[in-house]
């Protein structure tokens, strides 16, 4: 069997299509386009089941895959890979591979690990997190976490995924005679506090709201005042670029949620003011970190109340937001990002449209570069004058949306997210 016909062979009997709509589109399209022919790419998407609908997509599209390994796995997925003679790398192995002449056209990133490889084209990345790893990338940069696409997984399924976490550990379950179809009755009127008011961190407030939680969220809202102002900069002088690109601008701001959130009934408070938040960690249930910034939570004025407190503490972000002062026994998953206990620690339906943008980002670096090559003779010389971070092009966005809506079963879901209804789209 070839490579798609084996992950097939997993996928086909776990996943219905309306789970996955944007990347069965994707992958029907590419069998014919064959965008990926003769390339090397290397997939640095956290490795679990449910990613591998994404390497079965770039395989349709004539791709030859590395799958990145670099810790957020199922060690069980990754040995079902290699048994079948999918090459898992390590970002050690890849450099070692590098100094012996032997380089990938695309990179497929996630938090920044394969940052430091040099790939012919350029990168993709899929999280805000690591944008920081590519400020001063030789090589073009698409940032899927920059646009509107990767609210579907970060407000839709992490918040979905970090109660799952809770309720595997035997949280939320406490409700009397609670059915599969009450999920999460057990944490009616428990207290929950969140830590920042982006993507992840309203995701998970809401999710509360609608468990029944107390939700308050701390965020600093003089910083979503400045960043704002700093979006509308880097878009106004990114005004003439073409496909996206930002041009030199490097602040890319997440957007703050402060606003919607308070119209749900969740408590908002500024992260400045010490003694609220203090008083808020100590009266609470659950505490979970959510800002995308290490050390977050540092501060000396919340230290002891984060020791002595009765709360469940977890993290949602890649850093460690609670910094060295509190050990890691005293936060569920040792610090570590509370959803990667579980089999899949995003549905599969709301990370579709994300490893879609993912995969079609780097569809769109080739299609460029091959417009850019020209007299060159190949395309590591074509791409050297196109480096920095882009933004994906709205038009590729609103695609995959539509598909989502159109054909997946949480097509209603996003919408309600958005805040319109499935009519609208065309």
């Amino acid at each position: 069997m070839d490579l798609q016909s084996i992950l097939s062979s997993v996928l086909d009997d776990v996943y219905e299509k309306n789970e996955y709509p944007a990347l069965a589109a994707l992958e029907s399209e590419w069998a014919y386009t064959r965008p990926f022919e003769g390339l090397r790419v290397l997939v640095a998407t956290p490795i679990y089941r449910n990613t591998m609908t994404q390497y079965r997509a770039l395989l349709a599209g004539g791709a030859s895959i590395l799958v990145g390994f670099s810790g957020m796995n199922d060690p069980e997925v990754a040995e079902f890979l290699k048994d079948w003679g999918i090459s898992v790398v390590t970002p050690a192995e890849m450099l070692e591979a590098e100094s012996r002449g032997e380089f990938v056209d695309l990179v497929l990133d996630c938090a920044g690990p394969f940052a430091g490889l040099h790939p012919k084209i350029g990168f993709v990345e899929l999280t805000r997190s690591g944008v920081q790893y590519y400020q001063n990338a030789k090589k073009p940069v698409y940032v899927a976490d920059s646009g509107i696409v990767k609210r579907i997984e970060t407000s839709l399924g992490t918040g979905d995924g970090y109660f799952r976490a809770l309720e595997k550990l035997g949280f939320g379950k406490n409700a009397p005679d609670a059915g599969e179809n009450a999920s999460g009755a057990g944490f009616e009127g428990k207290k929950l506090v969140v830590f920042g008011s982006g993507k992840v961190g309203s995701g998970i407030a809401l999710q509360g709201v609608r468990r029944g939680c107390a939700v308050s969220v701390v965020t600093d809202l003089n910083r979503f005042t400045n960043l704002e102002n700093a979006t509308k900069s880097a878009l106004s002088s990114a005004g003439s670029a073409e496909s996206g690109t930002v041009g030199v601008a490097k602040t890319m701001p997440a957007g703050d949620f402060s606003a919607v959130l308070e119209q749900n009934g969740v408590n908002v408070v500024d992260c400045h003011e010490y003694a609220a938040v203090s008083v808020l960690i100590e009266n609470a249930d659950f505490v979970v970190t959510a800002t995308g910034v290490k050390n977050a939570l540092a501060a000396p004025e919340l230290t002891a109340t984060l020791l002595s407190t009765s709360a469940i503490l977890a993290n949602m972000g890649v850093e460690d937001e609670y910094g060295e002062a509190i050990p890691a026994e005293k936060v569920l998953n040792a610090k570590g990002p509370l959803n990667f206990i579980l089999e899949e620690p995003t549905h599969l339906k709301y990370i579709d449209t994300s490893l879609a943008l993912h995969a079609a980002l780097a569809e769109l670096l080739v299609k460029e570069a091959k417009t850019a090559i020209g007299d060159c003779a190949t395309f590591d010389k074509a791409t050297e004058n196109a480096a920095g971070l882009r933004f994906p092009p709205q038009e590729l966005e609103q695609r995959l949306l539509s598909i989502a809506i159109q054909n997946g079963v949480i097509g209603p879901e996003i919408c309600g997210m958005l805040g319109f209804s499935p009519s609208e789209i065309e």
